[in-house]
């Protein structure tokens, strides 16, 4: 939600009416403020000396951070779209790639396996935003910005996606399963 708006006020309430229905009965004022936490901790911010999340009390919360659009053209030698895989993808294996969405989002949130994986996609299916947060809240799923360096270390199953080490940002060394719609930059050789 702090995304889909940067810089505006997302209030408390909102928060309460996206994340649970009107007839859950759970403890809604610990709950916001265990998922801001980790929301902090998964981007290395802290609510005294805040880099991307201000608390405005009593209100709400606002994404504080510049967030710029990444224009995605195609890398020199990668021909094939983004959900056909190329032709050669043992290959990928030691190489270089960068993450970001074709549908020009920001930031993604990456899952550590192909489980999560399944389970995000279930979660975004039922339009289960709670699940989401809570897979979010286990560090189950990572928010990478767009334009971060992975490394592939498997491809298994190309067309599916990759497991890649992540080279930047927090989760530096952090080893995560991206989706072969967010990986650009392969080469279409085995020995590139």
């Amino acid at each position: 939600m702090l995304l889909e708006r940067p810089g505006d006020l997302i209030t408390r309430e909102e928060i309460q009416a996206r994340l649970w229905s009107a007839d859950t009965f759970v403890d809604f004022e610990h709950g916001v403020n265990t998922a801001v936490r980790k929301l902090r901790g998964a981007l290395g911010d802290s609510a005294e000396k805040p880099r991307f999340v201000e608390t405005l009390p009593r209100r709400g919360y606002r994404f504080i951070a510049t967030v710029d659009s990444i224009e995605r053209a195609p890398s020199p030698g990668h021909t094939s779209s983004a959900t056909e895989p190329p032709a050669s993808e043992p290959g990928w294996v030691g190489q270089i790639a960068t993450v970001s969405d074709p549908e020009g989002a920001n930031f993604l949130l990456l899952p550590a396996d192909e489980d999560v994986l399944a389970e995000k996609e279930r979660c975004e299916a039922a339009g289960d935003d709670l699940g989401i947060s809570l897979l979010a809240a286990d560090e189950k799923l990572m928010l990478v910005p767009c334009g971060t360096t992975v490394k592939i270390l498997e491809a298994q199953r190309p067309q599916r996606g990759c497991r890649a080490r992540i080279l930047a940002g927090h989760f530096i060394g952090v080893i995560a399963f991206v989706p072969r719609k967010y990986l650009h930059g392969l080469s279409q050789t085995a020995d590139a």
